[in-house]
């Protein structure tokens, strides 16, 4: 018999995004009102406290600890990963990101649960070359500028195989997230604002697009709400899902640093892509070398300068018509929160 109000899992449910996900459920504006919620993360969980929280301290690698949490659960979101832009081995990232969403799907069907969102990446498509105004049919690249490309490509792909009519599916593919607690980009962007020295890479003219995480995570409840009631559109698909419009994005994550009081100088330098991008291969020949007395993967790389010098802007035409996704935050909110967290630290 199908519960009223779902038991949800949320791997990761610790993280930047799952612990997102896991104060949205709780609003009293949930587009879904859950029953229980299973955290199952390896970090401490530092989020909002309720009676309806239990958390699970595990690996998503360890078979077993999966298995366990997905006993009596109606809902799957699958936030847990390493992402990762090259500075993890190969073997881990897929160890996690492939072989943890593996271990998802093998405990889904055996604890029955009907329903998975799975949490992928806009980096599924990455080519290497700009991409604009792209939709959901574009292909998957012919080869992967990162293992974390790969990895997401893989796990998309098992959980459109696994799809069934005992397990519905679907697929999310955020742009960049932000907001407060990013771990991605503002503690580095901070960092070169206090160094004195503030570069940008490229001339400013790319864009790509941003997703406020308190938006990410309520189109990861609108998503799950849709499996749910068993709205046939959503079942098995891929959504890209952004709350913006495309923007270059020093000039996006420039507004949030010199909003939480530091200082930009120079106010307008930007390193040409051709400069950066041989730089980006000199510091990734240079841990090459590295490798035989310690191994590391360079944060400026080949693949950062192009991430950020190429247009990479999409369509969320689909997510609006399948689940009726739209941002819950406006756009100036969204700022304001996050500019206000950055301040106060």
């Amino acid at each position: 018999m199908k519960n009223e109000n779902p038991n949800i899992l949320v791997t990761g449910g610790a993280g930047f995004l799952g612990s997102r996900i896991v104060k949205e459920l709780l609003c009293d504006d949930t587009p879904l009102e859950p029953g229980r919620i299973i955290v199952f993360d390896l970090q401490e969980y530092k989020g909002q406290t309720d009676n309806k929280i239990e958390v699970i301290k595990g690996d998503i690698r360890d078979k077993n600890a999966v298995e366990k949490a997905c006993r009596g659960i109606d809902i799957v979101i699958h936030c847990a990963a390493i992402i990762d832009w090259g500075t993890r081995t190969k073997e881990e990232v897929l160890s996690v990101n492939l072989g943890g969403t593996k271990n998802i799907i093998a405990s889904c069907k055996k604890n029955r649960v009907n329903n998975l969102v799975f949490t992928s990446s806009l980096d599924a498509v990455f080519s290497g070359k700009p991409l604009v105004n792209i939709n959901e049919d574009q292909p998957y690249p012919a080869s992967y500028h990162t293992v974390y490309c790969e990895s997401k490509v893989l796990g998309e792909k098992a959980v459109l195989e696994a799809g069934s009519p005992h397990l519905k599916t679907c697929i999310l593919r955020p742009s960049d997230i932000y907001g407060e607690a990013d771990p991605y980009h503002m503690d580095a962007l901070i960092d070169m604002a206090k160094s004195g020295f503030y570069v940008r890479l490229g001339n400013g003219t790319s864009k790509c697009q941003q997703v406020y995480v308190g938006n990410m995570a309520h189109a990861h409840l609108l998503a799950a709400k849709a499996l749910w009631t068993d709205n046939k559109k959503v079942i098995q698909q891929i959504y890209f899902i952004s709350d913006a419009n495309g923007v270059n994005f020093f000039k996006f994550f420039d507004q949030i640093v010199s909003g939480a009081g530091y200082k930009i100088f120079p106010k307008n330098v930007w390193l040409p892509f051709t400069l950066a991008y041989a730089i980006g291969s000199i510091s990734e020949f240079i841990a090459v070398l590295w490798r035989p007395i310690k191994h590391y993967n360079p944060k400026f790389s080949r693949f950062a300068v192009l991430y950020t010098c190429l247009d990479f802007t999409f369509s969320t035409q689909k997510a609006l018509e399948d689940f009726n996704f739209q941002p819950k935050y406006s756009h100036n909110e969204s700022l304001q929160n996050t500019i206000a967290y950055y301040l106060k630290k």
